[in-house]
């Protein structure tokens, strides 16, 4: 039985505007201790991750496993024979999955008692909302839950005629050739994904190695990999212009003078939060230096009855994250329960071809932290290698403070590694040593055995300079 009392001073408890992951979650837990709560969603229930992003993106990463699939399975005694892939096919799929999931969102939150706007909704003061039909809701607390939207960059000649990656998932045949830019998860797994299903990939990335934040060998190893399962690399270079080409597609003029051809450009340099026309200026809401909404350890914003979650906040930005953010916001504001996201052990996953898992801290990290360090690592061909003669290879990397042998981050790369990672997760919020992980029984045969057989210390690592001690952040 809730102990919430409601505030009839105003129309609703709760004014969520937003009705993606963290909204969504903050609106059901509320409703749930007995706010009345009120939801905006001016597109679709669902967010990004549900609507244009993770879930939309992973059904194409399993559609492009399988053209591996089908090399590998001839070492092992198949002959595939006609199997071809049909773009329009997994497009029309893919958007079924998504109405469904849509419409189990929108069935959650009626089961809660929420009450869903289909409209955009602003902030006009710390207690009132205006929709986008004019009408004014008051409410005891607001909640920003708008989430990002991709980064276009610069102003470059034909930047009009790029596609981001929410273009990505809704393009009506599959390019023939595609250049994209980035470096970050969101450029590496669309190259992987079109570049397994026949796609000629060209990467632009500005900087000289990808996945910044992430762990220097993570780095190295994935690059050679992508470069292995075809996927062209131009470090050091920006897209300086787009032109249209007639039949030709599109010329893409490099900082370094080249000129790439492609049917689509995509832009995947980041994302931005969406703030802009929310009103919040008005109403005294301060934003960080990032533009995004800032706020303290209790998502609260600058004014006392205005909160945020999730990628608006740029915090971390994660489904899981904003998930956990909206509901210790409910619990806290409307449950008399409050307790604090944890933002130090948080697994990631990059679906690229191979996926990448990392948990915890990189090395440069942990030494940032002035910690001196013992590392473990193993490079080594899985066994569904030896037979299907892929030339793919799996890293695996501890990092472990020397002082209390706590295993500190644990990093990978190859098959299995995001369901492998969420374990290990596990195992690091609740502190295991290196001798914890070697007292674990290995599970034989399977990669993730390594992560418990690994004996012979690689390496130690002593701080960084106090001068350079500046970790990079993880995501």
């Amino acid at each position: 039985m809730s102990s919430f009392i409601q505030d009839t001073r105003y129309d609703v408890d709760l004014f969520v505007i937003g009705g993606g992951s963290g909204g969504v979650r903050a609106a059901r837990i509320a409703g749930g201790h007995g706010a009345r709560v009120r939801i905006a969603e001016e597109y679709r229930f669902g967010g990004t991750c549900v609507i244009r992003g993770c879930v939309p993106k992973k059904l194409f990463v399993y559609a492009a496993r399988f053209a591996g699939e089908f090399t590998d399975a001839a070492g092992f005694g198949w002959t595939v024979q006609g199997a071809s892939f049909d773009w329009p096919t997994l497009i029309a799929n893919k958007d079924r999955e998504i109405a469904r999931l849509e419409a189990a969102y929108r069935a959650n939150l009626d089961r809660a008692g929420v009450e869903m706007v289909a409209q955009r909704a602003v902030v006009e003061g710390p207690h009132t909302v205006r929709l986008a039909d004019g009408t004014v809701v008051t409410a005891g607390t607001i909640l920003i839950a708008t989430g990002a939207h991709p980064n276009l960059g610069l102003d470059i000649p034909g930047r009009a005629l790029a596609i981001t990656s929410n273009e990505a998932l809704q393009l009506e045949r599959l390019p023939r050739r595609i250049v994209i830019q980035g470096g970050g998860y969101i450029a590496l797994e669309f190259a992987s994904v079109f570049a397994a299903l026949g796609t000629q990939v060209t990467v632009v990335h500005r900087g000289d190695k990808l996945l910044r934040g992430f762990d220097e060998e993570i780095r190295d190893h994935l690059a050679k990999e992508m470069s292995q399962h075809g996927v062209a690399f131009a470090f050091g270079t920006t897209i300086e212009g787009i032109y249209e080409t007639g039949e030709a597609g599109k010329r893409v003029r490099l900082s370094d003078g080249r000129d790439l051809f492609a049917d689509e450009v995509m832009l995947a340099i980041g994302r931005v939060p969406n703030v802009t026309g929310l009103g919040l200026d008005a109403a005294g809401v301060e934003l960080n230096t990032n533009g995004a909404v800032a706020v303290d350890a209790r998502s609260r914003t600058s004014v006392p009855s205005i909160y945020a979650v999730g990628d608006v906040t740029d915090r971390v930005a994660l489904t899981p994250v904003a998930i956990r953010e909206g509901h210790a916001f409910a619990d806290a504001v409307f449950g008399g329960k409050p307790w604090a996201v944890n933002y130090e052990v948080i697994p990631t996953a990059v679906f690229t071809e191979p996926e990448v898992g990392v948990v915890g801290l990189s090395e440069a990290q942990a030494r940032a932290q002035g910690r001196r360090l013992d590392i473990y690592k193993t490079d080594f061909r899985p066994l569904k290698a030896t037979l299907s003669g892929s030339p793919s290879r799996i890293f695996m990397k501890l990092v472990v403070d020397q002082a209390s042998d706590t295993v500190l981050g644990v990093h990978l790369i190859g098959e299995g590694s995001a369901e492998i990672m969420q374990l290990a997760a596990l195992a690091l919020n609740l502190g295991a040593t290196k001798a914890d992980f070697d007292r674990t029984m290995a599970l034989h045969p399977s990669s993730a055995e390594e992560l418990v057989t690994m004996r012979s210390k690689h390496a130690s690592s002593d701080p960084l300079p106090e001068a350079s001690a500046q970790a990079t952040p993880a995501f």
